[in-house]
């Protein structure tokens, strides 16, 4: 391991993760089976603070959603559609499978509130519906989607949908979304209250964002969760303190818990560090075997994994954090508006409705052809 390289982290047992989180950054674990891709970088400077098998190619599962938002926010600058645009739910929206909102086909959101539901609920049939929106098909929209990714110099990345559901083909790195994080960032400084809210809600309920750093670690403010079991948990972070900025990539966690402590560890470690280290662009690929897509649902998807992922939270169901830079809320998650325009929502035919065709409910038939 090379001497900027941070240690990897645990990849399989709760047990370990304190171990692991007092020498995040130093090279202090034994070599394990699985990578767990990771890299913090300074946005201002560009340079690499740490790092560890940041060319591995990984899912990226709902981390995805920053591409989606990247592509989304270039139309907009572009003047293609306007926060006020109108999303509707198509039926291939709508079918998209869980993590979703549960929108019937013709429902209607402004893209604003779609937006906030992409990034704080990850919900797959929104992340699609934004897609049909914005590309005016979905194929078109993964296509931006892609070059947007190439002109970026994400070079080892390919997606396949806008939310991170699996799929052949789709694949990224710890780099490359170190690279698509501090773009955003850079890019789109007017749209960061996206990745900062602490939860929205629709009216009806409200849903806290799965970032257990937003609200409990000093100066957090972004981004974005994901998981498949493929994947494991992985984690984008960002942290502003005294006007300097960081952003973590952390892939291949084993619970909730474990990704957002050694997420905390690396942005402590970039926040109170000198700048100093290679730019992002300039970072070398290194290490074997990484052109080939790691899939870990083995150790990620198995029964002990799961029991040892339930004894890791306390008696209220809440996720026991182990960082000591991560500190209680103390308080209910701050919520924002975020759901369907009202009225829009389509209402079902109510049972034994006619209709203009049709008298108690029975079809009126049609004349037989003449011969």
């Amino acid at each position: 391991m090379s001497s900027n390289h941070t240690a990897k982290s645990p990849n399989a047992r709760v047990s370990r993760r304190f171990a692991a989180l007092a020498c995040a950054i130093v090279a202090c674990l034994p070599n394990l089976a699985v990578a767990n891709p990771q890299i913090v970088v300074d946005v201002n400077s560009g340079q690499v603070i740490a790092h560890e098998d940041a060319f591995r190619k990984w899912y990226p599962a709902s981390l995805t959603k920053l591409m989606t938002a990247y592509t989304t926010f270039k139309a907009i600058r572009s003047g293609e559609l306007s926060l006020e645009s109108i999303v509707v739910m198509s039926e291939k929206a709508a079918a998209q499978p869980a993590s979703k909102m549960y929108y019937k086909p013709g429902s209607k959101l402004t893209l604003d509130s779609a937006l906030k539901i992409l990034i704080v609920k990850s919900a797959n049939d929104v992340a699609v519906a934004i897609g049909e929106r914005v590309g005016g098909t979905l194929d078109n929209f993964v296509a931006r989607m892609n070059a947007d990714a190439q002109s970026l110099g994400m070079t080892s990345s390919r997606f396949v949908n806008p939310n991170g559901l699996p799929g052949k083909g789709q694949y990224t790195t710890a780099r490359d979304l170190a690279v698509l994080a501090v773009a955003l960032r850079r890019d789109f400084p007017e749209y960061a209250g996206y990745f900062s809210l602490e939860g929205i809600n629709t009216g009806k309920k409200e849903y806290p964002n799965y970032n257990l750093l937003i609200g409990r670690f000093d100066g957090a403010d972004g981004m974005k969760t994901g998981y498949i079991c493929a994947s494991g948990f992985n984690q984008v972070s960002s942290a502003t303190r005294n006007g300097r900025t960081v952003v973590s990539v952390v892939l291949g966690a084993d619970s909730l818990g474990a990704r957002a402590d050694i997420s905390a560890e690396l942005l402590q470690k970039a926040l109170t560090t000198p700048r100093a280290g290679p730019r992002l662009e300039s970072l070398a690929p290194y290490g074997p075997g990484r052109d080939a897509v790691a899939d870990i649902s083995a150790e990620v998807c198995n029964p002990q994994a799961r029991k040892v992922r339930s004894e890791g939270r306390d008696e209220a169901g809440r996720m026991k954090l182990l960082s000591p830079y991560i500190h209680e809320m103390g308080r209910p998650p701050r919520t924002v508006f975020a759901g369907l325009i009202p009225g829009s929502e389509p209402v079902a035919k109510p049972q034994g409705s006619a209709t203009a065709n049709e008298i108690a409910n029975v079809p009126i038939p049609k004349p037989r052809p003449t011969f």
